[in-house]
C-alpha cells in the first residue's frame, strides 16, 4: 500500500470510527506511529479536518463526509458476491436490502468496471444449501432473533435434540437469551444463555418450533463479544475406528470436526474421534457399510452389530 492507498485508508477508518489512536492505524496499516503522524498532518494540511486528543486519539469533525470512492474490478466482485450471499441466506428483511446495494452498487461502477467484474463473476460460482426442509422457518425465525438480541429482549421456544435426554424425551421449552447468530457448516445456530440450564448454549434453528418474543428484558453480559467467544470443547469421549484405505478420504469430508488423529496400519487406517456420545456419529459410520470396523468402545460396536441385525432382516 502506497502513501496516497494509506491515507485515503485513514480517512475512510476515521470516518467509520469515531475516535481511534494512532497506535491501532500504525498496527492496522502495518506501518510506524511516526509515519501515521506524517499521514494524519498531510491529511489535515489537505483540508481533511481531523481532530487530535492527546491520550485519546484522532477523529473526524462532525458532518465531515469523504465523497464516494472507486472501485476496483475486485473489490466490486467483492461486494456483489457478499450482498448475494446475505440475500441468500439471511431472513427476508436482509434480502430485499441486499439486492438493493447490489443493483445500487452495479449502477455507480464505471462501464469498464462493471464489464470486468461481470467476467470474473462469471468463472466463480458458491452455493449456498438450504437447511432440509427447514429454509423457510429458519430465515423467519433469523428474523424474530435477530430483532430479540437487538431489543435485547428473551425468547421462548420448543427445541428437539439430536440425542434424547437421560429420561428419553428429545424435546423440551427452552427460555434464553439470545446473545448472537452464527453460521456453522451450513447452519444458522444461536449462542445464548438458558434460563433451564443457567449456562450459555447453542442451539440449531432448524430444530426449533413455536418461537415467540417475549416481554422479558435481560442484559449482555460486559465482557461478552460474540467475534471473540470460544465455545468449550466438550468431546471427551474417543471412538476408534479401522476404515479401508478407499474411504479414508471420504471420512476425512464426513467427519474432519471429530478427527483428532490418524494413523496408517498395515490392516487399513486408523482414526481416532473425540465425540461427546459415541452415538453422534454412528449414523454417519452406517453409511460407511463393510468398509469400516468400530474397535471402541464396545458398547458402540454391540449397537452397530444390533443394527446391522435388524437390516438384515429385510433381505
Amino acid at each position: 500500500m502506497n502513501k496516497t492507498e494509506r491515507q485515503l485508508a485513514i480517512t475512510l477508518e476515521l470516518q467509520r470510527t469515531k475516535l481511534i489512536r494512532a497506535e491501532d492505524l500504525a498496527s492496522q496499516f502495518e506501518t510506524s506511529v511516526r509515519t501515521i503522524y506524517r499521514d494524519i498532518q498531510a491529511l489535515s494540511e489537505a483540508g481533511v479536518p481531523i481532530a487530535g486528543a492527546p491520550g485519546h486519539g484522532y477523529s473526524l469533525m462532525e458532518g465531515y463526509f469523504l465523497p464516494p470512492v472507486s472501485f476496483t474490478a475486485e473489490e466490486a466482485v467483492s461486494l456483489l458476491m457478499g450482498a448475494r450471499f446475505i440475500e441468500q441466506r439471511w431472513d427476508a428483511a436482509y434480502g430485499i436490502q441486499a439486492k438493493s446495494a447490489h443493483r445500487k452498487i452495479e449502477a455507480i461502477l464505471p462501464e469498464n468496471v462493471r464489464k470486468a467484474s461481470a467476467r470474473v463473476q462469471e468463472t466463480m460460482r458458491v452455493l449456498y444449501p438450504a437447511e432440509p426442509d427447514t429454509a423457510t422457518h429458519v430465515k423467519t425465525y433469523l428474523h424474530d432473533i435477530r430483532h430479540a438480541i437487538l431489543e435485547q429482549r428473551k425468547i421462548s421456544f420448543t427445541y428437539v435434540k439430536n440425542l434424547p435426554e437421560t429420561d428419553g424425551k428429545r424435546s423440551t421449552q427452552r427460555v434464553v437469551s439470545p446473545y448472537g447468530l452464527s453460521l456453522v457448516r451450513e447452519h444458522w445456530m444461536l449462542v445464548a444463555k438458558c434460563d433451564l440450564r443457567q449456562d450459555i448454549r447453542h442451539f440449531r434453528l432448524s430444530r426449533m418450533s413455536e418461537l415467540a418474543v417475549l416481554k422479558d428484558a435481560f442484559l449482555l453480559p460486559p465482557d461478552f463479544v460474540l467475534n471473540r467467544y470460544q465455545p468449550r470443547d466438550d468431546r471427551e469421549e474417543h471412538v476408534l475406528i479401522r476404515a479401508k484405505v478407499e474411504v479414508a478420504d471420504k471420512i476425512r469430508e464426513l467427519l474432519h470436526f471429530y478427527i483428532d488423529a490418524v494413523h496408517e496400519q498395515r490392516e487399513g487406517i486408523h482414526f481416532d474421534f473425540r465425540v461427546r456420545h459415541p452415538e453422534e456419529i454412528m449414523h454417519h459410520l452406517l453409511g460407511l457399510g463393510g468398509d469400516i470396523e468400530v474397535i471402541k468402545p464396545e458398547s458402540l460396536r454391540k449397537r452397530m452389530r444390533e443394527i446391522a441385525s435388524d437390516i438384515l432382516k429385510h433381505y
